[in-house]
Order: C-alpha cells, then structure tokens, then sequence
C-alpha cells in the first residue's frame, strides 16, 4: 500500500523551521531510494573514481584532531572496503595506514560534485518530503566514514541541519547555543562558517578547559533511516560506531542568516588583516585546509559590503511585506521577497561557502508553531542526565519507543533562542615549541600570542555586538 508518512511537508517544515532543541524525526524516508545507497553500493556507482579521505589516530588526545593534524589520501570506495574489512593492504593509498590504528573519513562531499556525470541519482534523496520542494541529492552532502570517524565540536553559522543516516550508526553529542562560553570557542585555524571548540569532547581536559563541566550535553545514537534535526548554533561532536557509516544532509536556510552573514565578513576581515601580518616563518596553520588562500583586504571589503546590503535589503522587505499585510487578507500576503538564490554546482567549491548568495526568509515563525506533537515519530534529543556521565548515550532505536519511553514525562530541555563545515587545526593556546612533553603549558610562559586576542576579538559575542553597530551605521 501506499506509504504514509507521519508529518505532511507542510507540518515537518514548520517543526524544522520553529523547533529549537534537536529531535529525530522516524518513519518519514522509508520510501526514498537512497536507502539503499550503502559504501558498497556507492562504490558501484561511483565506478573506481577516486575521492579524499581523511584520516586520524584512533588514540584518544586531550586535544581534538582538528583538520591540519589529519593526514590525507586519495583512493576508491573498493579500496576504502578493502581496508576497512581488514584485509592486508600492502600498497595501495591505505597501504601506510593500519586500519587498528586509523580511521578514515570522506567528509563534506558534495553529491552535485561527486555524482555530476550522473544527475539522475539526485532524485534518490527526497527533502521535499520535509516541505523543500526542489531540494534533492543536488543540494546536500554526503559523508563516509569507518569506525572512530569523527568532526570536532563546532557549531555553524548558518542554518539549520538535516542529516539522514543510511548505513551503520553515529553518535551525536550536541550541546546548546547557551553554552558557547563554557566550549571555549575559536576562530583560528580560520574557516568560514564554522566556530570550533577547543575541548575534545570525547576527553575533555578539564584542568584547561574548567568551564566545560557547565555544558549541558544532548547525546543521541542516530540510527539507519532516521533524520536528526540540527537547530541553529547548536554545537555539535559526531563519531561513527559501526564499521562503515554513511550518512547525507542537507543545510536548510534561515531568515538569521542575512545578519549571521555580516558577522563572518567581519570575522574574515579580522582574521585575515591580522594572521596575515605575522611572520610566515611562524608555521602557524591557521587557515583550514579548505580556505585554499587568504582572500585580501580588499575582497574581504566586498564581502563585508555585499553582506551588509543583503542584511539590509531583506529587512526593507520585510518592514514592506509587514505594511501589506495589515491592510490585506491574510490569503494575499506577498510571500517572502528575499528568495535565495539556489547555488550552480560549478561555483562551489567542496568544503567552501560563499558570502556572495542572497538567502531568503523563512515562512514560519516561532508564535506560528503549534504544539511539538513529540512522540514516537518525533522524539526530542534531551539533556544528558548527570548520572549517566559525560560521555554516556542515550540511543533512539528504529522506531523511537525506547528512548520514547524513557523519558516520558521528564524534561525535554528549555528551548534556546540564540552551516559546515569542517574542522579546526591544533589548539594554539599554547604554541608546541613551549609545551612540555606532558603537552602541558611550561609554567614560565606569560607571553600571549596574536591567536589569544584574536579569540577575543572575534569572540561570537563580540562579533555580534560589531555587527550591530554597523549595521546600525548602514542605516544612517
């Protein structure tokens, strides 16, 4: 028979866009063939074409394994089996890496890109499903990874995230945007769109890192044929737990983003006329992998500009649709007149974001939103509770009774009001020519570097006060 989905379109886009805690949603992909799109399955598509894995150490630091303390390699999803069931790999671009020691992980691969020479296949993934008519395989991203694959804490900037797993399992562990100070937030090694924590979640030292113990985390096992809602700013660590883990999202746009936009210009700017300034016999990687260059001050100038008129361009609208609509019919309201412009494939770099798109506003506000109808179709992501432990996970299984179940009745966390894309590199806290063998900091260093103020500088509070004030300047 027919499958009946749980939420019309209408009624999931409205929880995306207005819930503000991360849920689950189950029983709404049980149709969409990408199901099926397995690494084994992928790697008959896919046809021998090579992609970029990363790798790390499956030894547990103090310190994350931020992108620049990765190694990388290029090798085909049969090679990526081959080394992940263990067999021997005397040569190969898995030859040098003992699977007992390593993970590997091909992050942030955009389908567009991935599978341009065969489009039909941007059908299987059906966002429509979650009220996004159009938004397909073309417009999201897909991620492979063994066991111990994992991206750093960080939140992004723009945004909310869908994310639908499709082989093995991941474990998420969220925390909420009331606990960016207590993660300890920076910008450098610099990436746009993305805020890192300098805490490794799964070991946390918290000799460095005090505040950590404040954190409130949300922790969840994402399953096969569930899809994981992402609020805006919410931080988030992902590691896999099976064997072979592949998983698809998509970033959803939101009316936050116009001014979230303002902000990461100003950070580049800053970013980039100061780390530019310093010795480059310093060594110190601070831009991530995927920023290929430092763009100039100049182009960062455009940047700033474009974004600010974008800010301001949707608030016009906005103040005019507003206008309207209190002296019409509800039914002949203007939609909104902001529309993003969808990105063209050849303009988008893997792992990049562009500050030169316009993005539209979003149709539901948060007094529009009924009640969440959680159950075991939608099951919220709660507050991990302090007898579990740090680490401990709460699993949401197939069909979601369990952790239904167990939390019947409990709280479901207060909701917060305050995309992606990789990682960060070393803590530069403290540069490694002055640590210790114990990787602590030598207790003679009083010395702060250009890294400590730029994590004040571009500290996510101040950047937000900055861009107020220009913003209020604009408008002058």
């Amino acid at each position: 028979g027919e499958d009946v989905k749980p939420f019309t379109p209408e009624k999931a886009k409205e929880i995306v866009m207005s819930l503000q805690q991360p849920a689950v949603f189950c029983n709404m992909v049980g149709d969409w063939p990408a199901l099926h799109w397995n690494a084994k399955y992928l790697s008959t598509v896919l046809d021998g074409k090579t992609i970029q894995f990363r790798l790390g150490l499956k030894t547990v630091d103090l310190v994350p394994q931020f992108e620049t303390r990765c190694s990388y390699t290029k090798a085909t999803l049969e090679e990526f089996l081959a080394w992940s069931f263990g067999q021997p790999c005397l040569s190969g671009p898995f030859s040098c890496y003992e699977y007992s020691k390593y993970w590997a992980y091909a992050d942030y691969k955009y389908i567009a890109r991935m599978f341009e020479d065969k489009p039909e296949v941007f059908q299987d993934i059906r966002w429509s499903d979650f009220g996004f008519p159009g938004r397909s395989g073309k417009e999201s991203t897909l991620w492979i990874g063994s066991e111990g694959a994992n991206t750093p804490c960080h939140l992004d900037s723009y945004g909310c995230n869908l994310v639908l797993q499709i082989q093995g399992r991941k474990k998420w562990h969220l925390f909420p945007p009331g606990d960016t100070s207590f993660l300890y937030p920076t910008r450098i090694p610099y990436e746009e769109s993305s805020v890192f924590s300098k805490v490794n979640i799964s070991n946390p030292d918290l000799k460095r890192f005090p505040k950590f113990r404040n954190t409130t985390a949300h922790v969840v096992t994402l399953n096969p044929g569930q899809v994981l809602l992402v609020p805006r700013h919410w931080w988030h660590y992902v590691e896999s737990i099976d064997p072979i883990s592949v998983s698809i999202n998509s970033w959803i746009e939101l009316d936050a983003d116009h001014e979230a936009r303002v902000e990461e210009a100003i950070t580049r700017m800053l970013v980039c006329a100061i780390k530019s300034a310093e010795n480059p016999s310093d060594e110190d990687c601070w831009l991530n992998p995927t920023e290929v260059e430092a763009t100039s001050h100049e182009i960062n100038l455009q940047y700033l500009n474009k974004a600010v008129s974008a800010y301001l361009k949707c608030q016009k609208a906005s103040v005019s649709e507003q206008a309207s609509s209190s002296s019409t019919d509800a039914e002949q309201r203007t939609s909104a007149s902001c529309k993003r412009k969808k990105r063209e494939a050849s303009c988008e770099r893997e792992g990049c974001r562009l500050l030169t798109n316009e993005f539209g506003s979003s149709p539901f506000k948060a007094e529009n939103l009924q009640e969440i109808p959680f159950g075991p179709h939608l099951i919220p992501v709660l507050p991990q509770s302090q007898e579990t432990g740090s680490m401990g996970a709460a699993a949401v299984e197939s069909d979601g009774r369990d952790l239904l179940r167990e939390n019947e009745g409990g709280h479901i966390g207060e909701l917060h009001r305050a995309r992606k894309q990789l990682v960060m590199s070393n803590d530069c806290e403290t540069p490694a020519h002055q640590m210790d063998s114990d990787s602590s900091p030598n207790a003679s260093q009083t010395a702060l570097s250009t890294n400590d103020l730029l994590d004040c500088l571009v500290n996510p509070r101040v950047i937000s006060l900055v861009a107020q004030l220009l913003l209020e300047r604009s408008k002058v």
